[in-house]
């Protein structure tokens, strides 16, 4: 399956640190450029960096593996938190290849060949589409159990540096040791390739029902990646061990279920703080139908997060919000 362009830009701005990144189609994936020079490919949502000796220094235990048949091996990089360690690495290794580059010889005409064929990876976004791709239209959803890898904190999301960004960065360690378990030794029973879901988040304040946007600090959160069905106890456990070889606190990532029952639903489009005129349209919605929200114990305002705020223009973000009902 062709990768996204949302993990395609979210890759390119974690490398921005080393020059100018740029990305362009070849065969139904992407090629990345830095300042010109052609260094690295995403396929299936994985990010492949040419290999160099550099690299090899930088990155001792990165793992190696072709990023599609008949590639040669290049370094799979699955971890892209670290935008400073990702400078770094993607600068060491433009470095060496601009000074083993050849002499360029006039260009022949050659006839495209076709990629070849790959498994496609699971794109929860895309099959649940009910779940993650709704109306800017508010709507009656029932929303089954599913489990996450989840973080339990407070305080503004927004603070750099802050507790919430950490969560996230957790997460995505976790989600993405997983995911990947399937090129090391990890069999994980009934595993299939798939894309890492969106993030995701459950939203309350102690002293009410609502959510104040003029007290961010008050906020209690769930921070929420979905994981697929297949993952058990022991292999989560596994997975948070190999994300705490990279700082990851075993302690705070858990896994939770949880069950959604009735909502009320609705795409988002624009910043954050302008939220409380979709969420009076959807309690009107569901008022129309005898409903009103339900964030009693355990039930709570939810938000899934399509668009990544720092690649995106805060008039073009997407954010699913979803809110649980009972009957009045």
């Amino acid at each position: 399956m062709a990768s996204s362009l949302e993990f395609v830009e979210y890759a390119a701005g974690q490398l921005a640190g080393a020059g100018t990144i740029t990305w362009k189609r070849m065969f139904g994936e992407y090629g990345l450029y830095c300042n010109g020079l052609f260094f690295a490919v995403i396929c299936d949502n994985q990010l492949f960096v040419k290999p160099t000796e550099a690299g090899l220094r930088l990155g001792p235990d990165l793992p190696q593996a072709p990023p599609y048949n008949g590639a040669k091996e290049h370094f799979l990089l699955e971890d892209l938190e670290d935008r400073d360690w990702l400078a770094e690495f993607a600068t060491a290794t433009c470095r060496e290849l601009a000074a083993n580059q050849k002499p360029k010889k006039p260009k022949e005409a050659k006839t495209a060949k076709a990629a070849p064929l790959k498994a496609a990876a699971f794109d929860y976004k895309k099959e649940y589409k009910e779940f993650y791709l709704p109306k800017r239209q508010p709507g009656l959803i029932e929303v089954p159990p599913m489990q996450f890898a989840a973080v339990r904190g407070q305080g503004d999301p927004n603070q750099e540096g802050g507790e919430y960004k950490q969560a996230v960065g957790w997460l995505y360690a976790v989600a993405y040791a997983i995911k990947m378990s399937k090129l090391g030794q990890r069999q994980i029973q009934g595993y299939f390739d798939f894309v890492v879901p969106p993030l995701e988040g459950l939203w309350w304040q102690e002293e009410g029902s609502g959510l104040d946007l003029a007290h961010k600090e008050r906020f209690q959160w769930w921070a929420l990646i979905r994981l697929p069905e297949f993952v058990s106890e022991a292999d989560f456990a596994w997975a948070v061990a190999q994300a705490a070889k990279k700082s990851v606190p075993r302690e705070r990532v858990q896994l939770l279920q949880y069950t959604e029952g009735l909502c009320v639903q609705c795409l988002h489009l624009g910043p954050y703080d302008t939220e409380p005129a979709t969420l009076a349209a959807m309690q009107e919605f569901a008022a129309a139908q005898g409903l009103a929200p339900d964030l009693t114990a355990g039930r709570y305002h939810h938000e899934i997060y399509l668009s990544d705020p720092r690649r995106c223009k805060p008039e073009n973000l997407k954010t699913v919000i979803r809110i649980p009902l009972k009957r009045i």
